[in-house]
């Protein structure tokens, strides 16, 4: 898995914009006179939303000062939790599952379509710069392996057919259905199976 770091070109700006400001007013009120520093970490995912998926350094300043706390420790957290994108992702940021269940089930396979349809590389943007994808670790879906994020959404029970799909979809501009693609509702047992001795009939 790739390391993030912060991305070389930096705008020289960030403030929140009408609503996201409206959100994180929202978010720090929950907390404590002098406990608003808490609010750390949803006000970071604000500003990845707003700013296409990844945080500038001029974000993690501005919500340093907005809770009123130095800007190293903001930079702390924005660097050491994975979910936090430190350079341009692009509007479809892929996430594959690489983890023990997810790998033996066929994640490889998954790694493949993304080198097909987005680029050789992770953490590299496409061609248009409208995608990127990455190794990560659980998401937590196992049971539903092999499996990858786009964004927010799930895809779960994939092969490399399905994802080559579902990647089409999204560099037309077009929103797969997140979910199981071998047609279960969340994870229940396929084949109408109800216990683990079943499996001798499957």
């Amino acid at each position: 898995m790739s390391i993030k770091r912060p991305s070389k070109n930096q705008p020289e700006k960030f403030e929140f914009n009408s609503s996201s400001l409206e959100e994180a007013k929202s978010i720090v009120s929950n907390y404590p006179q002098g406990k608003q520093q808490s609010a750390v970490m949803a006000l970071l995912y604000i500003a990845q939303k707003q700013n296409d998926n990844w945080i500038p350094l001029a974000a993690m300043k501005y919500i340093a000062n907005f809770l009123d706390m130095s800007y190293i420790k903001v930079y702390e957290v924005a660097t050491f939790y994975s979910m936090y994108n430190l350079a341009p992702v692009g509007k479809y940021f892929v996430q594959v599952c690489t983890t023990t269940p997810c790998m033996i089930r066929g994640a490889n396979k998954l790694i493949e379509a993304c080198k097909e349809k987005i680029s050789e590389n992770e953490s590299q943007l496409s061609s248009d710069k409208n995608c990127s994808w990455m190794e990560v670790e659980c998401l937590g879906a196992c049971v539903n392996a092999p499996m990858m994020q786009i964004n927010d959404d799930y895809y779960e029970d994939l092969d490399k057919e399905k994802t080559l799909e579902i990647l089409d979809k999204i560099i037309k501009d077009e929103k797969p259905k997140p979910g199981s693609y071998r047609g279960r509702t969340n994870n229940e047992p396929e084949n109408n199976r109800k216990t683990l001795m079943d499996l001798k009939n499957a």
